[in-house]
């Protein structure tokens, strides 16, 4: 797998895309299969990137810092803090609820969040139901 920094030639977005190998940009791009997701143009092209180079013990001290984690729970929390100023709380009958606002006709103005199973999750996927997964902290182990 190759990573490119690729520029669009006609709105100058700058996007990062992976690729089997370097043949198979050009051959994608040959077939006009490349196209930017914003202004749905072909003149892509590679732009010049630096490696990136990883200092193993750095990348995980960074990682694993005591303020990282500080910030990453403090966010998360934030979106929890929002979530249930903003949604409704239904519990283990995520699924259930998640398939009676997609398939009634009367449309709920406020969203829903609960508990599934991975299975449910994908389920939903496949009838077409969207849904999104995040990190929960209870309140209790913080």
């Amino acid at each position: 797998m190759i990573k490119y920094r690729l520029i669009c030639g006609d709105c100058n977005l700058i996007f990062d895309s992976w690729f089997a190998s370097s043949k198979e940009f050009e051959k994608l791009k040959k077939k006009r299969l490349l196209n930017c997701h914003k202004c749905n143009s072909l003149q892509i092209e590679k732009s010049l990137m630096k490696p990136n180079v990883l200092n193993r013990g750095k990348v995980q001290k960074e990682f694993l810092s005591k303020e990282n984690n500080l910030i990453i729970k403090k966010t998360v929390k934030e979106y929890q803090n929002f979530i249930k100023k903003n949604f409704d709380y239904v519990g283990n009958n995520f699924a259930y609820e998640a398939r009676s606002i997609h398939y009634d006709k009367r449309k709920r103005t406020k969203g829903i969040f609960g508990k599934a199973s991975k299975d449910d999750i994908i389920e939903l996927k496949e009838e077409g139901i969207e849904t999104q997964t995040i990190p929960w902290f209870d309140d209790k182990n913080n």
